[in-house]
């Protein structure tokens, strides 16, 4: 055997041992959810189930879309996933500032029941989108408004940025309105 060979099958081993993992925490996050379902408490059972489904819903203060909002509540709804809502503030905006709209927003999601956390950080929308997906691995997708949004309060001369872009761990949804597109 080769060595290459060899390197191929330890890492294609390493893989199937990770996805095996995944595999079996899955079963045993079902399992214990039947196991409330059956004992007449659906509620945990029902959130047990969506605890491992995330989607990440990034928006800018001050430029948030309806759209893009009704957007990423239906799919959480319809794929029965709860709702991450990266809030990104500009770094010079105080952090008690309250978005209506977005205040408004989790009134809808919590008369829906659909289940969210407000994650509120400051800096450039596309460095905080890599970093928290690089941290939470439950994300499904990230829904975006607009990839102009994108570079407000980036330091344009980041070429490490660009590179780390192309590696997000997850899809990119971008909700566009059609005149603008």
């Amino acid at each position: 055997m080769r060595k290459g060979e060899k390197c191929s099958f330890i890492k294609r081993g390493t893989m199937e041992t990770t996805k095996l993992k995944k595999l079996m925490k899955s079963v045993e996050h079902a399992l214990t959810a039947a196991s409330f379902a059956e004992e007449g408490d659906l509620e945990t059972a029902r959130s047990l189930m969506k605890e491992s489904r995330r989607v990440l819903l990034a928006v800018k203060a001050g430029q948030i879309d309806a759209k893009t909002l009704k957007y990423a509540l239906n799919t959480a709804k319809r794929i029965n996933a709860h709702l991450d809502i990266l809030h990104v503030i500009s770094s010079r905006a105080n952090r008690q500032d309250v978005d209506p709209a977005l205040e408004a927003f989790q009134a809808e999601l919590a008369a829906e029941g659909i289940a969210y956390r407000v994650i509120t950080r400051s800096g450039c929308l596309k460095q905080q989108i890599i970093e928290y997906t690089n941290s939470e691995k439950e994300i499904l997708f990230a829904v975006i408004e607009s990839p102009t949004s994108l570079d407000d309060d980036c330091d344009k001369q980041d070429k490490e940025l660009s590179e780390l872009w192309r590696k997000l761990k997850c899809p990119l949804v971008v909700v566009m309105d059609g005149a603008r597109a």
